[in-house]
């Protein structure tokens, strides 16, 4: 099993920062603002030859009960008594503070194993606070710089008396000094480590990624908290709650899931500063990289301009998608509004035509049973494989029915179909040419591709090559 680090600390001390640096990626929005981060976040991450599962929190504060800093505070605490180890960071530039002395306390009284971690000491200015970190009795302090990559060595050595022999990885070889210069070599590439994403890998295999989308205040936390059976995310009254895409582990009759909760996506016009900007950047790089998107709508002002934005931004990104109606107890005429909602929905996106509604209520937890059945359906007919002989045959049908229309006084025909990959189903059309093909033409044989093979509401790709039948 992986040794289990949380990542804690007063605000702005660089604890998603480091939490990045670990991981290997940028999963976590770093900016020069306090309270940032405010869910936990947890990710796989390695130090040299040892593999750890590290949980960045919310920055712990003092403040008023049920007030939001108090909210995070709990969230971070909470993850105290899922860790193995605690790093709890200090600003070294700053020095310590009467907040790092207060929860300095709180961790003690966890009774986790405590790493002093002296972040950003990459200047001279740093060392006296490097040094003034000794009063909190934690022992000697590890002199860091998340930003830049340097310390991790001394970072590991900190942490290792705290790994069994069996968590760490076993040498290739006896330890020896070829052993020691491979160690050496890890350390050093856990250091020099890049920034840059990584595209997720969309072939089939894995847990089955959910990613939750919707505008400010639609209950997205509220939905995936009640579908995980405990308050894991953070929730409450105050719009734009949920700042970065967190993705939580989850299972659902032996299937195994991410949810994934992301921040909720406002009109261009009203979005304000550089942090918005991010976490909107932040939510569409985690919807591209989804399989399933629950885009939920507010069933007391459904399918705003908003709303219609996302559902458009789905679409175009290729995922499956089920709707979420949340509020619904909240309704009074529901048959008419979902009837609404449907007509509604098609008129703006007609590719989104029989994407499956599904009225919840996630403050009660109605509904949610259904929703994720519709989850999975979608996933399947996402994955969808049509065979060639099948497709070849409907492709003849289709043109018999509605014969392709005349370009230039000549004749547009189509002589072969193949599909060439799914999740979206992708299809290669070979005509005698390539170009000037009516989107009249093309939205037909797309919805009757939909209807003949069942792919109601699934986002299809259909290109087309010029020349002959590659298989004649």
């Amino acid at each position: 099993m992986p040794l289990r680090l949380a990542i804690v600390g007063r605000p702005n001390v660089g604890k998603s920062t480091l939490y990045n640096r670990l991981v290997g990626r940028k999963e976590a929005i770093v900016f020069d603002t306090p309270g940032v981060t405010r869910d936990r976040r947890y990710g796989k991450g390695t130090l040299g030859p040892l593999d750890l599962e590290i949980i960045d929190t919310p920055g712990l504060e003092q403040a008023a009960a049920g007030s939001l800093a108090e909210r995070m505070s709990r969230q971070a605490l909470k993850a105290l008594d899922e860790a193995d180890v605690a790093l709890l960071v200090i600003d070294a530039m700053a020095g310590i503070t009467a907040a790092d002395e207060t929860f300095a306390r709180l961790v003690r009284q966890h009774g986790v194993p405590v790493v002093l971690v002296a972040n950003k000491a990459e200047s001279k200015q740093a060392a006296s606070g490097v040094i003034d970190a000794y009063r909190l009795g934690f022992g000697e302090p590890v002199p860091l710089s998340a930003e830049h990559g340097e310390g991790l060595a001394e970072l590991y050595a900190a942490v290792a008396p705290y790994v069994g022999e069996h968590e760490a990885r076993p040498a290739s070889k006896p330890e020896g000094k070829g052993a020691s210069q491979r160690k050496l070599r890890r350390l050093k590439e856990a250091e020099d480590a890049t920034d840059a994403d990584t595209e997720a890998d969309d072939t089939p295999g894995g847990p089955l990624k959910l990613t939750v989308v919707g505008r400010p205040n639609v209950g997205k936390s509220t939905l995936i908290n009640k579908l995980l059976g405990e308050d894991r995310l953070l929730t409450g009254p105050e719009a734009g709650m949920t700042r970065d895409a967190v993705t939580v582990p989850f299972q659902w009759r032996g299937q195994e899931m991410e949810l994934v909760d992301t921040a909720g996506l406002r009109k261009k016009g009203k979005v304000e500063g550089v942090l918005e900007k991010m976490s909107i950047s932040n939510t569409t790089h985690a919807l591209r990289f989804t399989h399933v998107a629950i885009l939920v709508l507010d069933a007391t002002m459904p399918l705003e301009k908003q709303d219609n934005a996302l559902a458009g931004l789905i679409e175009r990104e290729g995922r499956a998608c089920v709707i979420a109606v949340n509020k619904w107890d909240l309704v009074q005429e529901k048959q008419t509004l979902l009837e609404d909602l449907a007509y509604r929905l098609e008129d703006v996106i007609p590719q989104m035509k029989g994407v499956p509604l599904v009225p919840v209520s996630a403050d009660r937890g109605e509904g949610l049973d259904k929703l994720m059945k519709e989850a999975l359906r979608m996933h399947t007919l996402w994955n969808t494989r049509l065979g060639t002989g099948e497709l070849n045959r409907w492709l003849e049908e289709a043109t018999q029915r509605h014969t392709p229309p005349m370009i230039s006084g000549r004749r547009f025909k189509l002589r072969y179909i193949t599909q060439s990959k799914s999740r979206p189903p992708r299809f290669i059309i070979f005509a005698n040419r390539d170009t000037d093909i009516p989107m009249s033409y093309k939205r037909y044989l797309m919805n009757s591709l939909r209807e003949t093979f069942g792919l109601p509401g699934i986002p299809l790709r259909l290109f087309w090559r010029a020349g002959k039948n590659p298989y004649a």
